[in-house]
């Protein structure tokens, strides 16, 4: 379809007033390397690109992929980073967010053996998104980590904390002239809940209820603070650079007035978001104490020795304390919190320790995938934790199952993006960037090509991977060219869509 076509598509959906944006907030888009490099086994040499945990769960394990798909071509952006430059500009977006695979740099994962191929790649993609006035906003780890490092044990073990620094510092010498926003690590919560409890992510059949996510977890807070340390003391006045870290999150709305429900809801927001911010964002450093109480507890009635939440030490929650410029966030979704305790003899797992079920209500408006609401109050709950910390949203997204009239997704993008502006101007909360997930459809980890979050459809039939514009492409552009957002809408026509709407599953769990 045309991209005048599309012009009049979305003509007939916007109408009205306006917010405007201040002067100086960033809008962008984000994609991730695995999901659309593809190029898996590019320059297959001693110096060439290494194996990470997904080339190895989508080739040995095809039957966990919703669709038995790999990110072996994907978006094919390996080859076509001119391409994914070029749609960028027509957007006109102020940044571009994506992610270094550790594996196309450092084959092995350590720091002894460089890809020249991929450091080829990546200045050419940072060089041509500088040249056509796009910052780039580079993240280090967006789950794909080397093969050959979870081998060793992977993020449960604590010396992947140094390896991560190693590359870290590879990256910077590399590239630190010209990147002036990093990101250390995408959405902790995802990597040790998604692989240790919930399996859904990578590697596979690697389960350890209530133990191996809190392994994990302070390992990569250790890793993190061990970047931004780096980057701290070696080149920040080099470069003049920032660093901080992305931290996924739902909403987690009380399901009734109780005291139980409230304080239940209260502790997902504490330990869901505040197991990574709290060490990071605040004043007193370390787990939030309600997470250290109740897992303490729980790990007594279950007769462990120890608690299964493993202690910092207090050199380690000063080295961990403050280690971010700005809190990077994640958000997709809004859940309903009821308190729950589970049996005391029932196996050790994070929903035990967290005592709570959640749920959605059908009756949500516009419909219970798009709740703006929730979103203004995650930043609220940020401002008031952190003392207002600068936040940038890193991802925010709507997935669907795809098609270039994405009426739903031009609604979600409107109403999320008027969320964060009342949060902004009314609440005066500390935002300065918002970035949509994603640019274009990709490789959406466990399902595969079934699920779409992109402004642009991907052909994944064609050789070329001809990228063309949905109506959420060109409601984007003219957002970011009038840094202006429509007030008011007629929502006939979208509204109808929403209510037929037949919601794909999907692994996003924030």
């Amino acid at each position: 379809m045309s991209t005048w076509i599309i012009c009049l598509l979305f003509q007939a959906v916007v109408a009205g007033e306006v917010l405007k944006f201040p002067p100086g907030f960033k809008l962008g888009t984000s994609t991730a390397s695995y999901q659309i490099e593809g190029g898996w086994n590019a320059s297959v040499t001693s110096t060439g690109k290494g194996e990470n945990i997904w080339d190895r769960l989508t080739h040995s394990h095809p039957e966990l992929i919703a669709d038995r798909s790999t990110g072996d071509v994907a978006c094919d952006s390996y080859h076509l980073y001119e391409e994914d430059v070029r749609i960028l500009k027509e957007l006109k977006v102020d940044h571009y967010r994506f992610s270094l695979s550790w594996s196309r740099l450092l084959p092995g994962g350590f720091s002894n053996n460089i890809n020249p191929d991929g450091v080829v790649y990546y200045n050419n993609l940072i060089n041509a998104l500088i040249s056509n006035n796009i910052t780039p906003m580079v993240t280090l780890y967006h789950w794909d980590l080397p093969q050959p490092l979870q081998d060793l044990g992977g993020w449960t073990n604590p010396q992947t904390a140094i390896y991560f620094e190693d590359f870290a510092r590879v990256a910077f010498e590399l590239f630190g002239d010209r990147v002036k926003m990093w990101i250390t690590i995408n959405e902790p919560s995802s990597i040790c809940v998604g692989t240790y409890e919930a399996d859904i992510a990578a590697p596979a059949y690697v389960r350890s209820p209530g133990i191996g996510l809190y392994l994990c977890g302070k390992t990569i807070l250790l890793a993190h603070a061990r970047a931004y340390r780096l980057y701290d003391s070696v080149y920040r006045k080099k470069y003049g650079g920032k660093i901080g870290i992305t931290i996924d999150t739902i909403w987690a709305e009380p399901k009734t007035n109780a005291s139980e429900d409230v304080d239940a809801a209260e502790r997902v927001m504490q330990v869901g978001l505040g197991w990574w911010a709290h060490p990071i964002f605040s004043a007193e450093g370390d787990y939030p104490q309600i997470m250290k109480s109740r897992v303490e507890q729980n790990s007594k009635v279950e007769n462990f020795s120890e608690s299964r939440l493993p202690p910092f030490t207090p050199k380690e929650v000063k080295f961990v304390q403050g280690t971010a410029d700005f809190f990077g966030l994640n958000h997709y979704r809004t859940l309903l919190i009821s308190n729950h305790e589970f049996p005391s003899d029932s196996p050790p797992s994070l929903i035990k320790d967290l005592g709570v079920v959640g749920s959605i209500d059908p009756n949500w408006k516009p419909s219970p995938k798009i709740v703006p609401w929730g979103f203004r109050k995650v930043f609220n709950w940020i401002k008031n934790a952190y003392n207002n910390p600068l936040v940038i949203v890193t991802e925010n997204g709507y997935g669907d199952g795809g098609g270039i009239q994405d009426n739903a997704r031009v609604l979600f993008l409107k109403e999320y993006m008027k969320a964060l502006l009342l949060a902004l101007l009314e609440d005066g909360c500390n935002i300065n960037g918002y970035t949509v997930w994603s640019i274009m459809d990709n490789l959406e980890w466990r399902d595969g090509y079934t699920v779409k979050y992109g402004l642009y459809d991907v052909n994944f039939n064609s050789p070329n991977r001809t990228r063309t514009p949905k109506v959420s492409a060109i409601f984007y552009r003219d957002v970011i060219k009038t840094r202006t957002l429509p007030e008011k809408w007629n929502l006939d026509t979208i509204t109808k869509t929403v209510k037929t709407l037949k919601l794909p599953k999907f692994n996003k769990q924030n």
